[in-house]
């Protein structure tokens, strides 16, 4: 996209084009309201709303701008087909898409893509093309496809008629909570927060519109830093739907001019912010969908009205069962230790009337004479048992050690 482009974009009548789409939009959106939460809010100080995209049509908001696209192109452009790279979510909107308007679809995806994604994709009649590492290596694949085969290509973020799509969820956002302060958005390559920010400014400027990045896929935030499009050597999160090692152009420039800042979140934040939604909310989403719930403890404000875009909930059981028990060890509410034992009869009820003395429950208990320091006269123990955080796993500390008991804290 050239810079004569860009800058004309930036002088178009953005709120226009994004209430243009939310009304292509209606016929195939689901209501998403934003949900009050009451922990959330408590916790951090602020009165923290949940936009829950996670719970859209497809499981994310990219059918918004995939919808919004396709709808707008040309009866040439839908007869040659399309073609779009994504690690999922994109994917599903694109192909769900072109089903409803009956237009042959390609996805080209990374080998990264939880399989749920794939075979959400392929539900819809797309045909699925496995492809590179991360986005961007799947991203010149489908373009070479697109220039070979001659398909329409449909971007992932860096497309006005997409960005626009995505817009709507802040003007939803603004609708729905007129006094909202600042809206938190998930950052990959930048499509959802430049939509979110166009309408957010044209609406209303004092709105703050912050993007949420991983620490191991700073895209946004290190172009941002250095004034120009950065490309990242690699991303390295378990949040596939925003591993994207470089920002469009006009999602750079979106960015440039209108979003406030970037808050950097670690797997850590992430985890237990999945882990609060679950046990809370009883919602599921995806690490990428979670980044603005884990960034809400970053927040520089107090007593403001804070919008949290869930932008997605497509993930695979097994992964959601890995996040939660590492969001559990984050929170301190599962405590792994090791303690050996005098090799006589009567240790082991002693740990566990300490243990069930503050009622912390047992989990997994393992004997293992071979493991001990001395392995001819003591027994490792290893306990894994259920906390209620880190006073109580302190508690159980010093009880162990008032009965002279050493132990050795694994997690």
């Amino acid at each position: 996209m050239t810079q004569n482009k860009i800058l004309n974009l930036e002088t178009t009548n953005h709120e226009e084009h994004i209430r243009n789409a939310s009304q292509n939009l209606k016929r195939v959106l689901k209501k998403t309201n934003l949900i009050y939460s009451e922990f959330f809010s408590k916790e951090y100080g602020n009165n923290v709303y949940i936009k829950p995209e996670n719970l859209q049509v497809t499981g994310s908001f990219k059918i918004r701008g995939a919808f919004n696209k396709i709808n707008n192109l040309t009866k040439e452009e839908r007869k040659r087909g399309i073609i779009a790279s994504s690690a999922g979510n994109h994917a599903q909107g694109v192909a769900l898409s072109a089903q409803k308007l009956g237009i042959p679809s390609v996805i080209v995806m990374p080998n990264i893509t939880p399989l749920i994604k794939i075979e959400g994709t392929k539900s819809y009649g797309s045909e699925v093309v496995i492809h590179g590492d991360v986005y961007d290596e799947s991203y010149k694949e489908s373009m070479r496809l697109s220039k070979e085969k001659g398909y329409t290509y449909v971007h992932a973020f860096d497309d006005y008629d997409v960005i626009c799509g995505q817009g709507t969820v802040g003007l939803e956002i603004i609708e729905e909570l007129e006094n909202i302060d600042e809206i938190l958005v998930p950052v990959g390559g930048g499509g959802l927060i430049s939509g979110i920010a166009l309408i957010a400014k044209s609406l209303k400027p004092s709105i703050r519109v912050t993007g949420v990045e991983p620490s191991g896929a700073l895209t946004m935030k290190t172009s941002l830093n250095k004034g120009r499009i950065m490309e990242l050597d690699h991303c390295r999160t378990t949040a596939e739907g925003v591993s994207v090692k470089k920002p469009g152009e006009l999602t750079y420039n979106i960015a440039n001019k209108y979003v406030d800042g970037i808050i950097e979140v670690t797997e850590e934040d992430m985890t237990e912010a999945l882990l609060m939604l679950v046990e809370k909310h009883k919602l599921i989403a995806e690490t990428s969908g979670i980044l603005p719930l884990a960034a809400l403890r970053k927040l520089n404000i107090k007593n403001k009205n804070v919008a949290c875009v869930v932008s997605g909930g497509n993930v695979d059981v097994l992964t959601i069962s890995s996040l939660i028990n590492k969001g559990l060890v984050s929170r301190s509410r599962i405590f792994c230790f090791s303690v050996d034992l005098p090799d006589t009869p009567g240790q082991l009820m002693k740990i566990s009337q300490i243990l069930s003395s503050v009622n912390a429950n047992v989990i997994k208990l393992e004997h293992n004479q071979f493991k001990a320091t001395d392995r001819y006269m003591n027994v490792q123990l290893e306990v894994t048992a259920e906390t209620n955080g880190e006073k109580h796993i302190q508690q159980i500390i010093e009880l162990m050690k008032k009965d002279n008991f050493k132990i050795n804290r694994i997690y």
